[in-house]
């Protein structure tokens, strides 16, 4: 069929456009890191608007690699590309290509980097402050970052936190590179409630700092000022309160103690003792607040989809029966390997786990979630009849109706409760997908308790004794695990930094978020018995309690 006159035809491969020649060496140039050579290509360029040939202009992805090429530009080589990049955005803002936030961050990484120019951190931070208001583009991490890194060169401590201020307001967390940034500059200005503040930001973004954090973390508690930072005494009562309600792990009340500060390098034994200062360190809870607000979120989405007012009754029922140290997820344990001909619905295994609780908790029965359609049949059986009429006379025992579905029940007592979950279910269903929430993983890490079997006796695999996360302790000391990439928590070194004298009081025992840690009668990572060294505290999570 014969080609129409209006039949586009697209162009031959190796045609020229106006500008395939500078896109091809732009191209060539960033493969091969040259911006000295792309910016003679771009100036040479035929950009004259009057010109009796279309002027060349360039596509936005384009301007952008431009950008990218002289902020990552070697300065020997190429010794301003400051003065170039301000160039290159000039002509894109003229021929009308929008920029976008990677724009405006390349334009501003390569003249935060202009060494010559006093006020090129100003400047650089005006690009990002403004953005929003010129460009309608929003800021993002990496936008920030080399403006932090431009204020720490210059020591202008004041403002890389109107920068953090920035960022706040834009909705963007700081991560730990910026969070050391913004360390070391308050260190560096002897700026003590900063850096405390920043010691505290950095505990909630990660758990092990780099090794850069934490050169960064050492030059501050080696420093004087880090020496005069403090107060010799303070309210004891007060500060273990803080650390309940932030759910163990940390008091947020300021530095503690007084004089200098010793820094040390050591590991931690798998019951949570440093080897430098013989503190135990704290199995960390999210707060009581995130508590609250996950049980509320449970609640609500249970209330959802639950039959309400059966959901509403166990609420009411268990406001008024809140001495359980641990709940326990009844189906799961009494199916657990039962597939296999003879299998069934095993009270035994049910009742075993319930036996070794009540060993760990001194007699205390735990609440067992039982949907009420297995009762009826269970009963028929004499022997599975004493199991429950036991259970029942105990008040260990609460049915869930019919329509419902166990796993709101056991999970918002857990919550609801503070207090342990014995279950093997990993929670990745999707009811729990519901919940969406950031502190779910620490949650389970710390609240779940796994159970395996041995000649039929329980064997119950305990929330590890301690977290592997930044830690202030109610004597003031602190402790900061390093990144360990091998996972392996008996190698990982910790930065043990504490005043002069102990850091703990005789005789104490760890406490996290309300909970007085005892020693398990079974132990978690081998499947057999084992108690921890005597005369040690022994470590068991468990439920919030009140002290005197």
């Amino acid at each position: 069929m014969a080609t129409t006159a209006t039949t586009r035809r697209r162009p031959r491969r190796g045609s020229k456009g106006p500008n395939s020649d500078l896109s091809r060496t732009l191209t060539d140039c960033t493969r091969r890191g040259d911006a000295a050579a792309a910016m003679a290509a771009f100036d040479a360029a035929d950009f004259d608007p009057d010109a009796a040939s279309a002027p060349t202009r360039l596509a936005a992805h384009q301007y952008n690699q431009l950008l990218h090429l002289l902020a990552t530009a070697d300065r020997s080589s190429f010794p301003n590309p400051a003065a170039a990049a301000r160039r290159v955005f000039a002509h894109m803002l003229r021929v009308g290509a929008a920029p976008s936030e990677a724009t405006i961050t390349s334009l501003a990484r390569v003249t935060s980097s202009d060494a010559a120019n006093p006020a090129a951190a100003d400047q650089a931070f005006e690009l990002v402050a403004t953005m929003k208001e010129k460009h309608g583009l929003a800021p993002r991490l990496r936008s920030y970052s080399p403006v932090l890194a431009a204020f720490r060169r210059a020591g202008e401590a004041a403002k890389a936190y109107a920068v953090e201020a920035h960022m706040a307001a834009s909705g963007v967390l700081p991560e730990e590179p910026e969070l050391a940034v913004l360390l070391d500059v308050s260190s560096s200005a002897g700026d003590a409630d900063k850096v405390y503040e920043y010691m505290h930001k950095l505990r909630h973004a990660v758990d092990c700092v780099s090794k850069e954090t934490a050169a960064v973390v050492e030059g501050w508690f080696r420093s004087e000022k880090a020496a005069m930072a403090g107060k010799s005494e303070w309210d004891v009562p007060q500060v273990k309160d803080a650390i309940v309600a932030n759910g163990g792990g940390c008091h947020r009340l300021g530095w503690l103690g007084s004089g200098p500060w010793t820094v040390q390098r050591v590991r931690v034994g798998a019951d949570g003792e440093c080897e430098g200062c013989g503190c135990r360190l704290a199995c960390i809870d999210i707060d009581m607040e995130e508590t609250q607000r996950f049980a509320d979120s449970v609640a609500g989405l249970a209330l959802e989809r639950e039959t309400r007012t059966n959901f509403s009754c166990f609420q009411e029922w268990l406001e008024a029966h809140k001495e359980y140290e641990a709940i326990v997820d009844g189906a799961n344990i009494a199916l657990y390997q039962q597939n296999f001909a003879e299998g069934g619905f095993s009270l035994t295994q049910l009742d075993a786990v319930i036996t070794e609780l009540r060993d760990v908790h001194s007699g205390k029965w735990p609440l067992v979630i039982l949907h009420n359609k297995r009762i009826a049949k269970l009963m028929e059986n004499s022997s599975n009849r004493h199991f429950i009429e036991t259970w029942r006379a105990n008040g260990t025992l609460y049915t869930s109706p019919s329509g419902s579905n166990d796993d709101w029940y056991w999970l918002y007592a857990a919550i609801r409760l503070n207090c342990l979950l014995v279950t093997n279910d990993e929670m990745r269903d999707h009811i729990f997908e519901l919940l969406g929430s950031s502190f779910f993983p620490k949650w389970k890490q710390r609240h779940r308790v796994k159970y395996t079997f041995n000649k039929g006796k329980a064997v119950l695999m305990m929330p590890p004794p301690y977290s592997s996360e930044i830690q202030e302790s109610k004597m003031g000391s602190w402790h900061v695990p390093m990144e360990e990439k091998s996972g392996d928590e008996r190698v990982r070194i910790w930065l043990c930094i504490g005043r002069t004298g102990p850091c703990k009081e005789p005789d104490e025992a760890p406490v996290s978020n309300r909970v007085v840690q005892e020693v398990p009668p079974t132990a978690a990572s081998s499947g057999a018995q084992q108690r921890l060294p005597e005369n040690k505290a022994e470590s068991v999570s468990g439920k919030r309690k009140n002290r005197d």
